[in-house]
C-alpha cells in the first residue's frame, strides 16, 4: 500500500512522516545575515566622549588657583557662619560633620575625574607621539635620499670639465701656438738661406 506523500514537505519531514516520529521543535534563532536585536539594559547609556570632555574641563579647574581661592572662601564663610551665626541658621555646629562630609565626597569625585582626563590626555599623547615618529621617519628617509642625491652629483661633477680646469687647457694651448708661431719663422729664414741644391 503506498503512503501518500503531502506536498510542500521537506525530504526531512518526509522521512520523520514516514518513520513515524516527529520532528523536535525548534526554538528562535537569529539569521547571521541580519543584526540582532537590541537587548534591554538596565544601566543608564551615555556618551563616553561627552563625558570625557567634561571631565577634562573639570579636571582643568580644579587645577587652577581660582578653585583653590573659591574653595578657600567656602570653606571660611561655612565656618564662620556655623560659629558667628545664630544657632536656629546653623546647619553643621563645631565638629562641621558636614563640611568634612562634603570636602570627603567632593575628593571621591576629583580623584576619578582627574585620572579620566589623565587617561584621555594620555591617548592624546600617545596618537600624538606616533605622527611624530611616522614624521621623523619621513624625514629621515628624505634625508637619506636627498644625501645620496648629492653624493651622485658630487661624483657626477668629478667627471666635468670646470672653468678653471678649461682654461688651464686654453691656457697651454695658446702657449703651445705661440712657441709654433715663433719657431716657423726661424725655421723659413733658415731654409732661404740654404742652397737648393747643396754642392757635391
Amino acid at each position: 500500500m503506498a503512503t501518500e506523500r503531502p506536498e510542500g514537505q521537506s525530504p526531512r519531514e518526509r522521512a520523520a512522516t514516514v518513520s513515524g516520529a516527529s520532528a523536535p521543535p525548534r526554538g528562535p534563532r537569529g539569521r547571521l545575515d541580519q543584526p540582532r536585536t537590541p537587548r534591554r539594559r538596565f544601566l543608564p547609556e551615555y556618551d563616553p566622549e561627552a563625558f570625557a570632555r567634561f571631565s577634562e574641563r573639570i579636571a582643568r579647574f580644579l587645577g587652577t588657583g581660582r578653585f583653590i581661592v573659591w574653595m578657600t572662601l567656602i570653606i571660611i564663610v561655612w565656618v564662620l557662619w556655623n560659629v558667628f551665626a545664630p544657632k536656629e541658621l546653623r546647619w553643621d555646629e563645631y565638629p562641621f560633620i558636614f563640611l568634612t562630609l562634603m570636602l570627603s565626597l567632593q575628593a571621591s569625585y576629583a580623584a576619578p575625574l582627574i585620572l579620566l582626563a589623565q587617561n584621555r590626555q594620555d591617548d592624546r599623547d600617545r596618537v600624538t607621539q606616533e605622527q611624530e615618529r611616522k614624521q621623523n621617519e619621513r624625514s629621515i628617509a628624505d634625508t637619506e635620499y636627498l644625501t645620496r642625491e648629492i653624493a651622485s652629483l658630487r661624483m657626477g661633477l668629478g667627471e666635468v670639465a670646470t672653468r678653471d680646469w678649461i682654461r688651464s687647457e686654453l691656457q697651454d694651448l695658446v702657449r703651445d701656438l705661440a712657441e709654433q708661431q715663433v719657431l716657423l719663422p726661424a725655421d723659413r729664414t733658415r731654409g732661404r738661406d740654404e742652397p737648393d741644391h747643396p754642392e757635391h
